[in-house]
């Protein structure tokens, strides 16, 4: 919530907008363009979240000189919960954490476009918030989040490899957020909206 209320980007969020302006033939954006911005964003949001990620760590083992506490070895087990629970399944749990992918990001873009639609702070806020709050409670999967939960997990001392994060996680999460957002939120509005839209002046 708070990125959007600072005007920063999330990758989650400019998977739906910059699809959206390439289709309407915004001028100046390409394809080549999206995917360098997707990229940058995707580099500065791992960025932060591994970098939140360390200094967490250091809270939590005294600068790594102390085994984690309970709070931590319950982060380690969900980090692998939530990658080898899903390679035990397979091709299943690959497709199942896609569509958990694509159902949060389809609460979380919902929230972006309500936070652009609102004029207030406290409007941006609650528009935010509601759908947050249900890929929260709903066990969705966000891929900044997990940016930040798996690699905290690893240095938690959860057991399971950087390829079972990526593999089983973040890839699939990433792919399925793309297609949440865009789908089901971006193109849904677009098509219900752009007849209704001012006619542009080219």
């Amino acid at each position: 919530c708070m990125l959007y209320l600072l005007g920063y980007d999330l990758l989650t969020g400019v998977f739906v907008l910059t699809p959206l302006a390439w289709i309407d033939q915004r001028q100046g954006v390409t394809i080549p363009r999206i995917l360098k911005h997707w990229g940058l964003v995707f580099i500065g949001n791992f960025a932060g979240a591994l970098t939140v990620a360390l200094l967490m760590a250091v809270v939590y083992t005294y600068g790594f000189s102390t085994t984690p506490d309970k709070v931590g070895q319950a982060i380690a087990k969900i980090g692998e919960n939530r990658t080898l629970g899903y390679q035990a399944h397979g091709i299943q749990g690959w497709l199942t954490i896609f569509i958990r992918g694509m159902l949060c990001n389809w609460m979380v873009s919902v929230g972006v476009i309500g936070a652009m639609i609102s004029t207030s702070v406290s409007g941006k806020f609650i528009a935010m918030w509601m759908p947050v709050m249900l890929f929260f409670a709903m066990g969705f999967e966000h891929s900044i989040v997990n940016m930040f939960l798996f690699p905290f997990a690893m240095m938690m001392g959860g057991n399971f490899s950087i390829a079972d994060y990526l593999l089983w996680n973040e890839i699939p999460v990433v792919l399925g957020n793309l297609v949440g957002g865009l789908a089901l939120t971006g193109l849904a509005l677009y098509t219900t909206h752009v007849r209704t839209a001012p006619q542009k002046i080219l």
